[in-house]
Order: structure tokens, then C-alpha cells, then sequence
């Protein structure tokens, strides 16, 4: 009887893997984490470039994502944020691993320096 139920469980869980049954293992969001204001970087436009949806940005040292300050081009979010900036403005963003690729998930013009 034990040999049955060891079959069946199995069988159980072989079938919740074969159907893509992943309801106890959390997703990635795709929205700005809840703390994304503590994640928020400043940086400066270097080119932004529609046709591949992508902003160049020279940035701060981004610690959530273990990387130290440099020039990258950034995947966006929503291609609307591409028509918010332009080369030379000074920005405030959260980039996110999102699918494999960095992503600027938030952005917004630096507050004015006083």
C-alpha cells in the first residue's frame, strides 16, 4: 500500500511541474518595488534612442543591483518616457532586472539643485 501512495504522490507532483503549476513560488513584479524611492538614482541623459527603446544614462554606483557608477544603455519601461527626457537632463530613476534586461522602471527630472 505504502509502494501505491509513494507512486501516486509522485505522480501528483509530477503532473503540477508538467502544467506549469507554480502558484507557491512568488514572480517577479513588473512595477517599481514598494521601497523604489530608496532605489532612486540620479544620472544624467546621454542619448536617448527611440528606435531601440532604450536611454543611455551615466549614473551613481546602483547598490540594489550591485553595480558601480558608469555610462549604460538602459532598456524603458514604456516608450513614453522616451519623450520625457532628452540629452543633458539631469534625471531621478529606478532600474529594475526585468526579464533579463536592465530597466528603467521610474523616471523623473532631478529636483532642482539649490
Amino acid at each position: 500500500m505504502s509502494i501505491l501512495f509513494a507512486a501516486m504522490t509522485l505522480g501528483i507532483a509530477s503532473a503540477s511541474a508538467q502544467t506549469g503549476d507554480h502558484s507557491q513560488h512568488p514572480t517577479a513584479a513588473a512595477s517599481p518595488p514598494a521601497n523604489a524611492a530608496s532605489q532612486l538614482a540620479s544620472g544624467d541623459i546621454v542619448k536617448v534612442d527611440k528606435d531601440a527603446a532604450r536611454l543611455t544614462i551615466r549614473h551613481g554606483a546602483l547598490a540594489h543591483l550591485n553595480m558601480p557608477a558608469m555610462t549604460m544603455a538602459f532598456r524603458v519601461r514604456s516608450p513614453a518616457m522616451l519623450d520625457q527626457v532628452k540629452p543633458g537632463d539631469k534625471v531621478g530613476f529606478v532600474a529594475e532586472k526585468v526579464n533579463g534586461a536592465l530597466t528603467v522602471t521610474l523616471l523623473e527630472a532631478a529636483p532642482a539643485q539649490r
